[in-house]
C-alpha cells in the first residue's frame, strides 16, 4: 500500500480475508435455480444460482461433484451448502460449494427417477427383452449376503417347494460403495460360466439408504445383459428399485421370488397322481374295446372253418378268370374284325390292283411316276411297269 493507495489485488485480498473471517459466510445454505451450468474436462462444476432478485455465482470442485448421486441440470430448484469467499482474480465473490440437493424432494428420490427415465429411453424396461423363466429349474442361483435373512428365506421356500433344485449362492454385500461391484461380478460369473437355470437378486428390506446398490446404474445393465432368466428380490413390497424394472421378474419379496421360479411338489405330485388315473383309464379303454373286437374276430367264420373261406375264395378266383378269358376272346375277335376292314381297305387303295385290271405305270429312270407328256422328252428312257413285269422304252 503506498500512501493509503490499495492495488486491485489488494483490495481483492483483503475483502477475501473478510469474507474468510466472518463466521456467518463459512457454512450457508442457499436455494435457487441453477442456471448456466457447466462441467469442466478439470471435473469442477461452474454454475448461477438465481431467483427473482437476484443470482450467485457458484462452483463446485470435483472432489464434491463425486458426491452428487442426481444430475444437475439448468432450471432445477436445489439447495447449495457452501461458504462465501472472493476470487481474487476476478474480484468478484462466489459461493464454494460443498454439497448440493433437489429443492422439495430428495436427493436420492431424484436420482433414482433420472436414472429410471434414462434407462427406460434407452429400452432396458422393454418387455420385449423379458426372458421367461425356466418351469422346472434345476439350478437356482443366489445374489446376495450370505449372513442375510434373505438367503434363509430363500432356501426355506425351495426345501419345501421344490427340493430337487441345487442352490448355489454367490456371495456379494448388498449395502455401501463395495456392493455394486460385488454384485455386478457375481451376475457376470453366473452369467459366463452358466452355473445356474434362473438367478435370485436381491436382499432383505431396509431404507432407500439400505437398497440404494440396486439403483446402481452398472448393477441394472448387467441384470440386462444377463442371458439367465433373473428374478429382482429386492426389499419388500413397497420397496421398488431400478433392478426390479430391468429384471426379467420382480418379485415382491426374497420368499416369494423362490416361489415364483419352483414348481410346488406337492402339486406336481397331485398333477402326476391325476395323469397316472388319466392314463390308466384310458388304457382301460383301449383293453376293453380290444376285448370286444376279439370277440368279434373269434365269432367270425373264417376263424371258425379257414377251408370253408379258401374254397370260396377258389370259386370267385375261378369266375374271374372266365371272365377274363371271355372279355379276351371277345376283344380278340374285334381286333381280328377291325383288322381285316383296314386290310380290305387297303388293298382297295394299292396300285397293284389297278395293274391287273389292264393298267399300267410310266416311271423315269429315278422311278419318279410320269404324269404329263412335259415329264419327259424325245430320247429319254422310260420304265413301263405291268402287273407282274417291266418294260424299258425309249420316247420317241
Amino acid at each position: 500500500m503506498d500512501n493509503g493507495i490499495l492495488s486491485v489485488t489488494e483490495l481483492n485480498e483483503y475483502l477475501k480475508n473478510v469474507f474468510d473471517s466472518m463466521p456467518g459466510l463459512a457454512n450457508v445454505y442457499v436455494r435457487g435455480e441453477l442456471s448456466n451450468y457447466k462441467v469442466y474436462p478439470s471435473g469442477h462444476h461452474y454454475f448461477t444460482m438465481k431467483d427473482a432478485g437476484g443470482a450467485l455465482r457458484c462452483v463446485l470442485f470435483r472432489s464434491s461433484a463425486a458426491r452428487l448421486r442426481f444430475r444437475p441440470a439448468d432450471g432445477m430448484k436445489v439447495i447449495a451448502t457452501g461458504r462465501v469467499s472472493v476470487y481474487p482474480r476476478d474480484g468478484a465473490y462466489q459461493l464454494y460449494v460443498n454439497s448440493l440437493t433437489p429443492d422439495g424432494v430428495g436427493e436420492l428420490q431424484m436420482a433414482f427417477q433420472q436414472l429410471k427415465e434414462k434407462l427406460y429411453a434407452q429400452g432396458l424396461f422393454d418387455q420385449a427383452h423379458k426372458k421367461p423363466l425356466p418351469a422346472c429349474p434345476m439350478r437356482v442361483g443366489i445374489v446376495t449376503s450370505p449372513a442375510g435373512a434373505a438367503v434363509h428365506d430363500i432356501i426355506r421356500v425351495m426345501r419345501k417347494r421344490w427340493p430337487a433344485a441345487k442352490l448355489l449362492l454367490l456371495p456379494v454385500r448388498v449395502q455401501g460403495a463395495e456392493a455394486p461391484p460385488e454384485i455386478i461380478r457375481a451376475i457376470e460369473y453366473a452369467d459366463r460360466y452358466q452355473v445356474a437355470d434362473v438367478l435370485i437378486v436381491g436382499r432383505g428390506g431396509g431404507s432407500m439408504e439400505d437398497l440404494w446398490c440396486f439403483n446402481d446404474e452398472g448393477v441394472a445393465r448387467a441384470i440386462y445383459r444377463c442371458s439367465i432368466p433373473v428374478i429382482s428380490a429386492v426389499g419388500h413390497e413397497p420397496d421398488v428399485t431400478i433392478a426390479d424394472f430391468v429384471a426379467d421378474v420382480r418379485a415382491a419379496t426374497p420368499s416369494n421370488a423362490a416361489e415364483l421360479c419352483s414348481p410346488d411338489m406337492g402339486e406336481l405330485q397331485s398333477r402326476l397322481r391325476a395323469l397316472e388315473e388319466r392314463a390308466a383309464g384310458a388304457l382301460e379303454k383301449r383293453l376293453v374295446s380290444a376285448r370286444e373286437r376279439l370277440a368279434v374276430y373269434a365269432g367270425a367264420r373264417v376263424l371258425q372253418r379257414p377251408e370253408s373261406y379258401l374254397d370260396e375264395c377258389r370259386l370267385a378266383l375261378d369266375a374271374r378268370g372266365e371272365r377274363i378269358a371271355a372279355l379276351t376272346a371277345a376283344a380278340l375277335a374285334t381286333a381280328r374284325r377291325r383288322y381285316a376292314e383296314l386290310a380290305a381297305a387297303l388293298d382297295a387303295m394299292s396300285p397293284l390292283k389297278v395293274l391287273g385290271r389292264g393298267y399300267a405305270i410310266a416311271q423315269d429312270e429315278s422311278g419318279r411316276v410320269i404324269r404329263e407328256k412335259s415329264d419327259v422328252k424325245s430320247g429319254d428312257l422310260i420304265r413301263i411297269r405291268l402287273q407282274k413285269d417291266r418294260i424299258d422304252c425309249v420316247v420317241k
